[in-house]
């Protein structure tokens, strides 16, 4: 039964004369229905927006720990059918899709622990002559409207890391979710109106690029949370005028295996890292580096073990992988394997599609000139090469990159492990697991074209605080 889902306008839920249709992404039909708004309809979340600002300004830490604290509790309650929706929607694994609702009831967790304590800071001012007994004091306000936009591969946790930091600081928020995913933010936006957050504190809101393009170029709204592709990022970077920008913009992750690694451990969690949600993953494990007297018994693990992913309905509980969010995209890895194959790299596993579906796929032999390894993938391909002598080189290998975002090591030497967290040019670097993990209270971001600033609720409840300071 084709379902309904009106839009979450400023605490009300309308539609609007442009219907969008949401497809089952597994069975290519469509689930259900919602509606794209207009400039209109944006223009009035905007002033209801900032409306809201001066009373979500003046709430208490409890009132939103409060409000913070009951859509955690909510998600828990809703924890299945919630995560059947997102796998409808999305074809993700009904196991990946469930850890994805218990992330983001989490994430508001966080957010409800983290509004106790914004920061305050006391400063003494008699550094110098003139700053006898003076004294700083430093509070930190909201910074204004915020806008987010999200994608597809996270559609409710990457949501909630814009939507439950901005409630923490006290910002009135629109999200625009992605076009394909929409239905697991709207679900929430059912939660959130039970809530006692006031009226206007947070639009929901899908809409075509054109409008969305407003949230970058509007001078009212005063910070703009984007994840998504970098070539989309780092354009609205040159068009948001003078609003703070926050870019979240994906990468071809690296892994190190070294000589010392747990082997059985390294198999077990490179393949989750490499194809889970079929690799459609901003720190999807691409690159993998292995040291060269282990680079065999890797190479014939991780074949045995890709070769066992079980493809299926996502829906049921031993499906591992499943169909990409589009056949264009499916199309575009084959493609991106296709160039390697030609421009001399060999496939030792997978490489194949049949429409939105690509097999779980590990090249060797291959190089920067082609886009599997250059490029961000976000497929189930993998780059698979070996590293001889010390540690350095392989480090080297993973910052011969244009990204920057997080990087796995496998190694049981302390300093190995100090020499890559000092050297290598990444956002976060994991220790013996996949660079795939992310702990949602943890910094996350990139460098270079990974993207500007940080996520995690805590940072990202800094970059929607602003300092001001009395001198006395």
């Amino acid at each position: 039964m084709n379902k309904t889902y009106p839009l979450f306008l400023a605490g009300e839920f309308i539609t609007t004369k442009d219907v969008l249709p949401v497809l089952d992404k597994y069975e290519n039909i469509e689930y259900a229905h919602t509606y794209l708004a207009d400039e209109k309809v944006l223009d009035y979340a905007i002033k209801k927006g900032l409306e809201a600002k001066e009373i979500l300004k003046n709430l208490s830490s409890l009132e939103k720990y409060e409000i913070l604290f009951d859509i955690h509790c909510k998600i828990k309650i809703n924890r299945l059918h919630l995560a059947e929706i997102l796998c409808i929607e999305s074809a993700k694994p009904i196991k990946y899709a469930l850890g994805e609702i218990d992330r983001a009831a989490q994430t508001f967790l966080i957010a409800a622990e983290e509004c106790k304590r914004l920061p305050k800071e006391y400063m003494s001012l008699d550094w110098t002559n003139n700053g006898r007994n003076k004294e700083g004091i430093i509070k930190y306000f909201p910074i204004g409207l915020v806008a987010g936009i999200a994608p597809f591969n996270f559609p409710l946790n990457l949501a909630v890391h814009k939507i439950a930091p901005a409630i923490a600081a006290g910002c009135p928020i629109i999200l625009k979710p992605a076009s394909t995913t929409p239905l697991s933010t709207l679900e929430l936006a059912k939660i959130i109106s039970e809530t006692k957050l006031p009226k206007g504190a947070i639009s929901i809101l899908p809409m075509t690029r054109k409008t969305g393009n407003l949230l970058v170029t509007d001078e009212r709204i005063d910070l703009l949370s984007f994840t998504g592709s970098p070539e989309i990022g780092w354009e609205m970077k040159k068009h948001s005028g003078k609003k703070k920008i926050v870019l979240e913009l994906g990468g071809n992750a690296g892994v190190i295996v070294t000589q010392s690694a747990n082997f059985e451990d390294v198999i077990e969690k490179s393949i989750v890292g490499a194809f889970s949600y079929s690799g459609q993953i901003c720190i999807h494990a691409q690159r993998f580096f292995v040291h060269e007297s282990v680079f065999e018994k890797f190479k014939k693990g991780i074949v045995q073990q890709a070769k066992k992913l079980n493809f299926g309905n996502p829906l049921k509980q031993d499906t591992d992988i499943s169909d990409m969010i589009d056949e264009a995209n499916a199309i575009r890895v084959e493609d991106w394997i296709n160039e390697a194959k030609n421009l001399g790299a060999t496939v030792l596993c997978g490489g194949k599609r049949t429409g939105k579906f690509v097999e779980p796929t590990i090249i060797t032999d291959t190089t920067t000139k082609m886009k599997v390894n250059w490029e961000e993938a976000f497929g189930p391909v993998i780059c698979l090469e070996s590293y001889s002598g010390t540690i350095e080189n392989a480090i080297k290998k993973i910052n011969d990159s244009k990204f920057g975002l997080q990087c796995g090591v496998f190694t049981d030497s302390i300093e190995e492990l100090n020499t890559c967290f000092n050297e290598i040019k990444v956002g976060g670097i994991i220790h013996n697991d996949a660079p795939t993990v992310r702990f949602d209270q943890m910094p996350y971001g990139g460098v270079k074209e990974s993207g500007l600033g940080r996520e995690g609720v805590k940072y990202a409840i800094l970059d929607m605080l602003e300092a001001k300071v009395l001198v006395k």
